[in-house]
C-alpha cells in the first residue's frame, strides 16, 4: 500500500500499523518540525525579542561602565577613596602569597578565597540603574497607550426610575411601563 502522505512505497511507513504513516527523516529530523521551526523563528515576537536581547546586552555594557566608571569614584572619594570593587573579605589565605593583599586582583591572584561585597555592590548599583531605565521606559510607553485610547463615547441610553428597563437618552416616556421621565436634557 503507498503512503498516502508521500505516495511512496511502504518503506515510507513505520510502526506496524496498516494506514498509519510518518514521514521519512531526513538526516534524524523530521521535516514537518524543520518547517515548523522555520516559521517560528521568523515570527515578528521572536524577531522583536531577539533585537531587544542584542540591545539589552549593549545597555548593560553602558550601564556597567557609567557604575564603574562614573557614579562609583566620586563615591569612593567622598567616602575616603575607597574603590568599591576592591572592597572585599579573605576567607582563606592563598597558597602563594600571605595576607593582607592590596587589591582583590592580587588576592585572587594569590590563590585566596574572598567574599567580594565591594564588587556586588557596583552590581546592585548597576541593577538599580537598569531598573529605574526600565521603569522610565515602561512609564513613557504606558503614557503614550493613555493618549492614545479614545475618549469614551457618549451614552445613548439611560436606565428607567420605574421599571429599570433600557431606554433612549431623550425619552421623556417609558415605551415599557409608560412612566413619565423628567425633561430629557
Amino acid at each position: 500500500m503507498p503512503c498516502t502522505r508521500h505516495g511512496e512505497t511502504p518503506s515510507c511507513l513505520q510502526g506496524g500499523e496498516k494506514g498509519v504513516t510518518k514521514p521519512k527523516l531526513l538526516g534524524g529530523a523530521n521535516m514537518g518540525m524543520v518547517k515548523e521551526f522555520k516559521e517560528f523563528a521568523m515570527r515578528g515576537n521572536v524577531v522583536d525579542m531577539a533585537v531587544g536581547i542584542i540591545i539589552g546586552g549593549a545597555f548593560g555594557t553602558i550601564v556597567k561602565s557609567l557604575v564603574s566608571d562614573v557614579i562609583m569614584p566620586p563615591i569612593g572619594l567622598l567616602l575616603g577613596g575607597v574603590d568599591f570593587s576592591n572592597l572585599f573579605v579573605v576567607l582563606k589565605e592563598g597558597a602563594e602569597a600571605a595576607a593582607p593583599y592590596a587589591a582583590l586582583t592580587d588576592a585572587q591572584a594569590a590563590g585566596a578565597v574572598t567574599v567580594n561585597y565591594g564588587v556586588f555592590f557596583n552590581s546592585v548599583i548597576s541593577f538599580l540603574i537598569v531598573a529605574f531605565a526600565v521603569f522610565m521606559l515602561i512609564k513613557g510607553i504606558n503614557s503614550l497607550k493613555r493618549q492614545e485610547e479614545a475618549p469614551p463615547a457618549e451614552p445613548t441610553t439611560k436606565e428607567c426610575p420605574f421599571c429599570l428597563s433600557t431606554i433612549a437618552i431623550k425619552a421623556s416616556r417609558c415605551p415599557n411601563c409608560t412612566s413619565e421621565l423628567a425633561s430629557a436634557t
